[in-house]
C-alpha cells in the first residue's frame, strides 16, 4: 500500500454564527490543504498509469473542480443559520457566497471535503488522510480510519 499527497491552496472568508470570539466577524484565510490518497500502484504494462497509484494530475482535477474552484475567493456562510440573510444580500450585491449546510468551522470543512472527494477517486484508490492549514500554525486533520 501507498500513499500520495498533493498540496493546494485556496483563499476563503468564512463568518461564524453565534461564535463567541473574534471569528463572529466575516473573515478571510489563505487555506493550505494536503490531500492524501492511498491504494497500490497499477502494474500493468499497458496501462499508461502503470507503477501509479494514481496520476497526481488526477487528483489536482478532481479536488479542484470539487473544492478549490468553487471555494476560492468565496465566502462560506452557514446556511442553515440566521446568516443565511447575509449570505443572499452578498450574492445580490455580486459576491461569490457558499450557503453552507454545517457551521463553516476548519473541522467541518474537512468532513465536506471527505465527503466530496471521495465521491469522486477511482474505485482502487481510497482518500487517507486531510490536512487543512487556516493559518500557518493553525490546521485540522481527517483520518480515513477513525471516520
Amino acid at each position: 500500500m501507498i500513499r500520495i499527497t498533493k498540496i493546494f491552496t485556496f483563499e476563503t472568508a468564512h463568518v461564524l454564527y453565534n461564535y463567541d470570539g473574534k471569528c463572529k466577524n466575516m473573515h478571510g484565510h489563505s487555506y493550505k490543504l494536503f490531500v492524501t490518497v492511498k491504494g497500490n500502484p497499477i502494474n500493468d504494462i499497458n496501462n499508461p498509469k502503470n507503477g501509479m497509484v494514481v496520476d497526481f494530475g488526477d487528483i489536482k482535477k478532481i479536488v479542484n473542480e470539487e473544492i478549490v474552484d468553487r471555494w476560492d475567493h468565496a465566502v462560506l456562510v452557514n446556511g442553515d443559520s440566521p446568516h443565511r440573510n447575509l449570505g443572499t444580500d452578498l450574492e445580490k450585491q455580486g459576491h461569490k457566497v457558499i450557503l453552507c449546510n454545517f457551521q463553516p468551522t476548519c473541522e467541518n470543512m474537512l468532513y465536506e471535503i471527505a465527503f466530496k472527494i471521495k465521491a469522486k477517486l477511482p474505485n482502487h484508490v481510497h482518500l487517507a488522510y486531510l490536512k487543512l492549514h487556516e493559518t500557518e500554525n493553525s490546521y485540522g486533520e481527517w483520518f480515513a480510519e477513525e471516520n
